[in-house]
């Protein structure tokens, strides 16, 4: 979006190692937002062509996207990088049974994090991370009890400045948890997934319960049978 509409007036680079990008979809979002904007084709085009889409499926495809990520910012005129996700290849390449796996993963996931937090200092851009959800067993409440969490750990989720949880709330309902920002308390917002994209709907009474700095503790509430985390009938 042009600066005269409210946006930055810069491109995105948007790493995709899912292959889940749907270039429909934003058109999609963009049209239903912004209507009295996009209504002509050619606006339509050169807000798609600013998104440089780079689809690297594997951890050394994403290494090497990094290394020459200062080049395709100067070169875009970026200003957002979005990883989607840092957790796809991570998990598909290490076995977390073999010996020597953890320490391997913890170095590359170290790598990745520093060049990106250089990239966005030296820039001064934002840089979304997305993560996965993975099924923590033991611990909490009883010996055999299990309860969905975000992946890749502690010392990943210390990385960022600025961690996001994104869960279920029912059929038509989602919810943001800001469980840690260095300019914002915890706090629990609720949204609905619309043609334009993320509406927050203003309802935020739905409790949480919140497990405090340790994102390994933090339930995430998913549309299956869990029934962690649910606000008790009155």
């Amino acid at each position: 979006m042009p600066k005269s509409e409210g946006g930055l007036d810069s491109g995105v680079i948007y790493i995709d190692t899912e292959s889940a990008f749907s270039a429909v979809r934003l058109v999609e979002i963009a049209q239903s937002r912004f209507p009295d904007y996009f209504n002509c084709r050619e606006r339509v085009l050169n807000m798609a062509g600013r998104v440089l889409l780079c689809r690297d499926l594997t951890c050394q495809d994403v290494l090497k996207r990094l290394d020459t990520l200062e080049e395709d910012i100067i070169s875009s005129g970026a200003g957002l990088i979005i990883l989607d996700s840092v957790a796809s290849v991570v998990r598909k390449e290490f076995d977390m049974t073999l010996p020597g796996n953890l320490m391997h993963r913890s170095d590359l996931l170290g790598h990745k994090a520093s060049t990106l937090k250089y990239l966005a200092h030296q820039f001064n851009l934002p840089v979304v991370l997305t993560n996965q959800i993975t099924t923590h067993l033991g611990g909490h409440g009883s010996e055999d009890a299990g309860f969905v969490t975000a992946a890749l750990g502690n010392t990943w989720s210390h990385s960022v400045n600025t961690r996001l949880i994104l869960q279920y709330v029912d059929s038509h309902q989602r919810q943001i948890l800001i469980a840690k920002s260095p300019v914002a308390p915890f706090a629990v917002l609720n949204y609905t997934i619309e043609k334009q994209g993320i509406c927050m709907d203003g309802d935020d009474s739905q409790e949480t319960l919140y497990e405090g700095t340790d994102p390994g503790l933090q339930p995430i509430r998913v549309q299956t049978g869990f029934t962690y985390n649910l606000t008790p009938p009155m």
